[in-house]
């Protein structure tokens, strides 16, 4: 088994051609970048488009970027799906490939799931997967699929799969239940990842293991550098120059902003692409963008 993971890793932006089909080769360069700055991947997350990609998709650039020489010990591939057997699907296929882990939404259609229903998915997908290779962490993001991840489902999940339920990639955006899952859970070993860089030095002071953030794709050195340093007398100042990239970025939709300054960076126009029913960034927000970080110093060394 690999080690499990820690410090800083990004869903992958997902780069499409013209007629909207994933490019590979511009993914796996992507990747190998990210890896480069010391960040991990979080592949088929929230800002990779993943729930706009299909199965086939997902499993054809994974194999891509394994054979481009991706280590699938720096792979968190997500594979959460509102179907049972697509979630299934995906997540065999990650742990054959060898991932160290993966990255799971709960099934986000129906609302107003009990923690019973949520914890019978679960169930079913670990017995079906059937492997004491996997490790899964959950993905709490209430405001993106309005299903919580309980600290009951939690506790429940660990009395009843406790080699297999890994950590929680927690982006409900509120820090008072990160901090809860710090205090109940990280300290058995269950890895609590804040989902924003926004909260990346509250969350390793309180004794978290990193951040799954989306920013990781634009501003990766920075962010880890944080991770690096987070005890240094310094790191306040280091957070708030992190928050405040976070925040120039979100001045429009995530992942148009990250999609188009990629591609101004790579001088390659495509990557501003994104699928619908997302929209690319309005050239005039993208120019007020881009003038606003030359304004704050922001880098991206490719």
């Amino acid at each position: 088994m690999f080690p499990k993971f820690h410090g800083i890793l990004s869903p992958v932006v997902t780069p499409f051609r013209d007629d909207l089909s994933p490019d590979p080769p511009r993914f796996v360069e992507h990747c190998e970048w990210l890896l480069s700055q010391g960040v991990g991947l979080a592949v088929f997350g929230t800002n990779s488009e993943a729930n706009s990609l299909s199965v086939a998709e997902r499993e054809f650039l994974l194999e891509t970027a394994l054979l481009g020489g991706v280590s699938p010990a720096r792979m968190m591939p997500g594979t959460g799906c509102c179907s049972l057997t697509d979630t299934v699907e995906l997540t065999r296929h990650a742990v054959a490939a060898g991932c160290a882990g993966v990255l799971m939404l709960p099934p986000f259609y129906y609302k107003a799931i009990s923690d019973d229903g949520l914890f019978r998915f679960y169930s079913e997908v670990i017995q079906r997967v059937g492997s004491e290779k996997l490790r899964l962490y959950l993905y709490h993001i209430p405001p993106v699929a309005r299903i919580s991840i309980t600290a009951g489902l939690i506790e429940r999940l660990l009395r009843a799969y406790p080699g297999t339920i890994a950590g929680i990639k927690d982006s409900s955006g509120d820090w008072d239940n990160t901090a809860m899952l710090l205090e109940n859970f990280q300290p058995a070993g269950f890895d609590v990842f804040c989902g924003s860089d926004v909260f990346l030095l509250q969350t390793l002071r309180g004794g978290g293991t990193g951040c799954i953030t989306a920013t990781g794709n634009v501003n990766p050195a920075m962010i880890h550098d944080l991770y690096q340093n987070w005890q240094a007398p310094d790191a306040d100042a280091r957070q708030a120059r992190v928050t405040g990239i976070r925040r120039t970025f979100e001045t429009i939709p995530l992942i148009a902003s990250m999609k188009a300054v990629i591609g101004w960076k790579r001088n390659h126009p495509q990557w501003a692409k994104v699928r619908p029913p997302l929209l690319e960034a309005p050239q005039d927000k993208f120019e007020q963008l881009r003038a606003r970080l030359d304004e704050i110093g922001f880098r991206m060394e490719l």
